[in-house]
């Protein structure tokens, strides 16, 4: 390093100044007096020594020289090396597996999750649990973080088959509930990536009832309710306690043909109860996809579970506190001008009610949830010019309409998560009502339709509704009807309002004085002309007249009438009354 100072300096002072830089930049420092073309004085940095005051060459471990180039330490080295054997997971037996079973190692999973334009993995936490057991584990078959998922940050954790057949213990355990406080605290949404067998039996001190073990899982799975979304993705036979986070989640995807879950196994219900099954028979997909409900959405493979997600969190928010994303505009995919073609002028008749949602929501924003279970009812999200809706619909394509027991829980429940996460809800209403007979009791047909009119009083988002047809007996009341507190009942001019429908009620009211009439020509005009008198007064026209419904649309304007409508009620502000909680689940 050359420096150059003014000519008044001594030779003393050229020293000093050398001396001093030297040892500051740990470099030799050649002094110039005024335009001296030789140094006054030359300085090299002083030598250093290690603890035992042996010297250490220049460029050795305790130099800093700035012109140093510094790298990774053998330490350093060291720890990347055991970073990469964790990363290698279980034992290679168990890899070479999984393409037989049609699934990723678990950091390939990761790997097609977040690595792509806009999403990327963050960080991951706990990455050396229990790395110095004598029976080393990786990550302790866990693998937890954080990641941005399309442009979303979130939560995740993933189980690594590979290492315990995904098993729990106590330190996988530990991360995982680190992982839901955590976002409860951030308030981002939760993934779980799900392939366990369930709790590690053999190390089960410790971790299975303790105040922080295992159960405390659905404690903070029943605390981030609501508050977060949780969504759940199966990738195999997940068991006992493992099965119980993807009915906690808010939404449940399984894999066809990969995807299982069941409260024991196919050995233990053998053991239990003699019966003879197999995993998928036990509790697979279809199951749980047409059975149970307990399966939002069936994937056909990995890649097609993760488009599933995407897609679904483009309508919800990242947490209670927030609004649902809007995005731009689209036109429908069929123009809204055919719907009243779509619905029979015969009051009985079926059609498909997805022909007319098609003329109402943005083309491609259709989005149905359980579509195999409880058919007679739609649970769908969409947009209308760009807006999020939950849309609860009765399908006259499957069994006419009516609700079913399975049909009202599982609306239920999709009004309940809408609700929580600030989703406006959309009925369209053609119903003959809950249905009866001794069958739908012992199904608890009452019980489960208590639970859908309690989910639609309580919802406190926008409502619309909207009598497409015909609007009968306790459906109306699950339908979002007037007494509901929607903040809109629009009819179309194919809408009835009734206790029930003109066949039902002019045998119940008029039965005997028709059977005392011989002749049965006479007797079918009367019937006819009972029926006529009856269908005036359930008209929505009459409806409208006595200020029931709050207005008439022409169907082909429905998708602006609505549009207008959601965004003017949009923030608006609905309260319930002052208590805990209800007392209906």
């Amino acid at each position: 390093m050359n420096v150059r100072i003014g000519p008044g300096a001594s030779e003393e002072e050229a020293s000093a100044i050398a001396t001093a830089l030297a040892e500051y930049v740990g470099d030799q420092v050649q002094v110039y007096v005024g335009e001296a073309d030789e140094p006054t004085a030359t300085v090299s940095p002083p030598e250093t020594t290690d603890e035992d005051g042996t010297p250490v060459e220049e460029g050795g471990p305790e130099t800093t020289g700035a012109a140093e180039e510094l790298g990774p330490t053998e330490r350093e080295e060291r720890l990347l090396e055991e970073i990469e054997e964790i990363y290698e997971g279980g034992h290679e037996k168990y890899k070479v597996q999984l393409p037989d079973e049609g699934k990723l190692f678990v950091r390939d999973r990761i790997d097609l999750w977040f690595d792509g334009d806009d999403s990327s993995f963050l960080f991951e936490d706990g990455r050396f649990a229990e790395f110095d057991a004598d029976d080393r584990l990786p990550a302790d078959a866990l693998i937890t973080g954080a990641a941005t998922f399309d442009d979303r940050d979130l939560h995740f954790m993933a189980n690594d088959y590979t290492v315990k057949r995904g098993s729990m213990a106590a330190k996988g355990v530990e991360k995982f509930l680190r992982m839901q406080q955590r976002a409860l605290k951030t308030g981002q949404p939760v993934l779980y990536l799900m392939d366990s067998s369930g709790g590690r039996i053999d190390q089960q001190t410790g971790f299975f009832a303790n105040r922080q073990g295992i159960g405390k899982y659905y404690y903070n799975h029943s605390m981030l309710s609501g508050r977060v979304p949780q969504i759940c993705v199966l990738y195999g036979p997940c068991i006992a306690g493992a099965a119980y986070t993807p009915v906690f989640a808010d939404f449940t995807i399984m894999v066809e043909g990969m995807s299982a879950m069941a409260i024991a196994s196919p050995r233990m219900v053998q053991m239990v109860t003699g019966e003879d099954i197999t995993m998928q028979e036990l509790g697979g997909a279809t199951v749980h996809a047409r059975e149970s409900g307990s399966a939002d959405l069936v994937a056909k493979d990995e890649e097609h579970a993760r488009e599933l997600v995407a897609q679904l969190i483009t309508y919800l928010p990242d947490n209670a506190d927030e609004t649902p994303p809007m995005t731009e505009t689209k036109p429908p995919a069929h123009p809204p001008k055919g719907i009243d073609s779509i619905i029979p002028q015969e009051p009985n008749r079926g059609y498909d009610m997805v022909d007319l949602i098609d003329r109402v929501v943005d083309e491609g924003s259709y989005f149905e949830l359980r579509p195999e279970y409880g058919q007679e009812i739609i649970t769908a999200y969409a947009r209308i010019d760009g807006r999020p809706v939950g849309i609860v619909a009765n399908q006259p394509a499957h069994r006419a309409g009516a609700i079913f027991p399975d049909a009202a829980e599982k609306a239920a429940e999709f009004i309940w998560k809408s609700d929580a996460f600030n989703i406006p809800l959309l009925y369209l209403c053609d119903t003959p009502g809950f249905m009866a007979g001794s069958q739908v009791e012992k199904d608890a047909i009452l019980e489960k339709g208590k639970k859908m009119i309690y989910a639609t009083s309580s919802a406190t988002v926008p409502k619309q509704t909207v009598i497409v047809r015909k609007a009968y007996g306790a459906g109306i009341y699950a339908m979002g009807g007037p007494a509901y507190d929607p903040e809109s009942v629009i009819g179309l001019p194919s809408g009835e309002i009734a206790i029930m429908g003109p066949e039902a009620a002019i045998n119940a009211v008029y039965a005997r004085k028709l059977s005392e009439v011989d002749d049965p020509d006479e007797r079918a005009e009367m019937e006819a002309e009972l029926r006529a008198e009856y269908r005036e007064d359930i008209d929505i026209h009459r409806m409208a007249s006595e200020v029931v419904i709050d207005e008439i649309v022409p169907p082909s304007s429905l998708r602006d009438e609505l549009a207008a409508r959601f965004a003017f009620y949009e923030g608006i502000e609905k309260s319930l009354p002052s208590k805990k909680h209800g007392t209906i689940l």
